[in-house]
């Protein structure tokens, strides 16, 4: 069994004659916490949209837990325990936080209208169990004293924590995190990180993640991946990265300093 849960293989999306990812290869390791880094416009999204089944590649492949998931669509993806979250948190905004945690696992029983009129109680037992689930996934990230609020009142930070929760609402093997520190204050910053290092450690999750600001980058993430036109320029620590002159000059243009924060 491969140490690595997830391997990409020579990927290219072409858009026309623009190749956005071209030729891509990388290989993310079963417990890390691996960040992607690399200027605007490097295929680093593309990327993700290519992993999680939200694109049709135009070349190469995707495996995941040894198994080929190239062009394999994302709700087949969540069933595998392969989850993206998004820069812009999806929640249901007229639903609270806990409801919002409830609508995750599918398949329910209650969803089926039959199963409603004939197995009622089979229906109300599913739904305690969730909502137990639900109850620990608030509890784990904080978010106790808001679980009755409306999703949509929620702040941008509270938003990527709830987008969070919801990945631990099934049996996630790997996460993919799209610029989750992505217009967040500092405070709720940290609490993300948290949850992410404490989901990472006591819970096993492997995340790979889409970054801009190297110091949490720096906190989280070994190794980092840094994409520029659409392949990996370079693997390795931050600190390496930081020093890197081919990183330097894809960031920065030669003769630069790429200096800690990188927003």
């Amino acid at each position: 069994m491969s140490e690595n849960i997830l391997e990409i293989n020579n990927l290219s999306k072409y858009f026309g004659g623009l190749a956005a990812v071209s030729e891509c290869s990388l290989k993310v390791k079963k417990g890390t916490i691996t960040g992607i880094i690399g200027p605007n416009g490097s295929g680093k999204t593309t990327l993700f949209n290519l992993i999680a089944g939200n694109l049709k590649s135009s070349a190469g492949n995707v495996m995941f837990n040894n198994e080929n998931i190239t062009d394999v669509p994302s709700y087949e993806l969540f069933s595998k325990g392969l989850l993206r979250t998004f820069q812009i948190a999806h929640e249901f905004t007229n639903l609270s936080v806990l409801e919002n945690l409830m609508m995750v696992p599918g398949n329910q029983s209650g969803e089926k209208l039959m199963n409603a009129l004939l197995k009622p109680s089979l229906v109300a037992k599913e739904e305690s169990q969730i909502k137990e689930k639900a109850m620990e996934v608030v509890d784990f990230l904080n978010l106790d004293h808001l679980k009755n609020e409306l999703a949509g009142n929620l702040s941008g930070g509270q938003k990527k924590l709830l987008e969070l929760g919801r990945t631990m609402m099934v049996d996630a093997k790997l996460v993919l995190l799209d610029e989750v520190g992505a217009g967040v204050n500092r405070t709720l910053l940290k609490d993300l990180g948290t949850a992410i290092e404490k989901l990472n450690k006591e819970k096993g999750y492997t995340f790979c993640m889409i970054e801009h600001d190297m110091d949490f980058i720096g906190r989280l993430c070994d190794p980092v991946i840094v994409m520029a036109e659409g392949s990996v320029l370079f693997e390795g620590s931050v600190e390496d990265a930081k020093k890197d002159e081919k990183v330097i000059e894809s960031y920065l243009g030669r003769g630069s300093k790429l200096k800690l924060k990188d927003n």
